[in-house]
């Protein structure tokens, strides 16, 4: 059965199950997951831990007997099996396939794992446990719903904030969840219950926010002048390659431009994405994009990210990080409005 991570609670309210597996890219959450896990056991008698950390040389031998044998004091355990790589291996991949035919009642069991790519799901040993498990998607939490995110974790701490002092802290916090986690927190010890006030928010929460090329790419298309300004210089002060971030620009660019022509030779949008290769919440900047820019000024940001690339590699004297800053201000007017 596939849940959400934020559906986790109200499922264990209800059951618990035997078999629980947590794969993603969200460390905090992940963690947050398997930690609501484990207080639920041990709140129904699993009073034994047992933890399996799969390393180099590990012996799966260990997972079999783990869940074969029965707690110390004679109750039931949880075991949770850590799999860093998301890799058992051949010996691992069949042990975990046995492991899953034989899931003994007084044991709940653990499996957590990254987030696994299409072929990694499609394995024998990955089907034992979907098949046989609660499975928990951990995604990143995106910057259009971090606000909101941030507001529900304000209210666990009898904390709640306007709309705008919500987009200030996301703005701060973005592309940083453990940190962002950290200093909602640190609003609990600095400031009183009740609303928030900007001044107050102003001056409790850092400034930790972490960016990478593909939200340059996403403001841009999105229209979000503002955010794509502050990302790229996010990833200068970081140290970040401009030849990455321009990499990415450039991509998304002319992705758009082929799906434009697509679309007007009569063809449909969503074979248009795939075929570009355009998934996830990237598509959504696409689409946002294919709304508001006109094809000139497309092509004029595409000339534009030729002078940047000059310029990285020494031939044009210019600073590509002011080059990618013009690029934004040049697209954002030339919308098709």
């Amino acid at each position: 059965m596939p849940l959400r991570a934020e559906q986790l609670e109200a499922h264990l309210e209800k059951t618990l199950g035997a078999l629980y597996v947590i794969h993603g890219d969200e460390p905090l959450l992940a963690l947050e997951a398997a930690d609501a896990i484990r207080a639920t056991a041990r709140a129904r008698g699993h009073a034994e831990r047992e933890v399996l950390q799969v390393e180099r040389g590990f012996d799966w031998s260990a997972l079999a007997h783990a869940g074969a044998s029965l707690s110390l004091f004679g109750g039931a355990k949880l075991v949770e099996l850590r799999i860093p790589s998301g890799k058992p291996g051949t010996e691992g991949g069949a042990a975990i396939v046995a492991y899953c035919a034989r899931l003994a009642p007084e044991v709940v069991t653990v499996v957590s794992l990254p987030r696994l790519d299409r072929a990694t799901q499609s394995s024998a040993w990955f089907r034992a446990l979907s098949e046989n498990a609660v499975v928990i998607d951990v995604f990143p939490v995106e910057r259009a719903r971090l606000p909101a995110w941030i507001g529900a974790r304000l209210a666990r701490q009898g904390q709640r904030a306007a709309p705008e002092v919500l987009e200030f802290i996301a703005d701060r916090v973005e592309g940083n969840l453990l940190a962002a986690h950290q200093e909602v927190q640190k609003l609990a010890l600095l400031a009183p219950r009740g609303e928030l006030s900007l001044e107050s928010v102003r001056e409790a929460v850092a400034n930790v926010a972490r960016y990478d090329a593909f939200d340059a790419s996403n403001a841009l298309l999105s229209g979000d002048t503002a955010r794509y300004a502050r990302v790229i210089s996010g990833l200068r002060n970081e140290g970040e390659a401009p030849t990455l971030v321009l990499w990415a620009i450039a991509e998304d660019l002319r992705a758009l431009a082929r799906v434009q022509d697509g679309m007007r030779g009569g063809r449909a949008l969503d074979q248009l994405l795939r075929e570009n290769r355009v998934w996830g919440a990237r598509q959504n900047a696409v689409r946002a994009g294919l709304r508001r820019i006109a094809r000139a000024s497309i092509n004029r940001a595409i000339r534009r990210a030729a002078e940047i690339d000059r310029a990285i590699k020494g031939v044009a004297k210019a600073d590509p990080w002011e080059g990618f800053i013009c690029l934004g201000l040049e697209l954002a007017h030339g919308s098709n409005a």
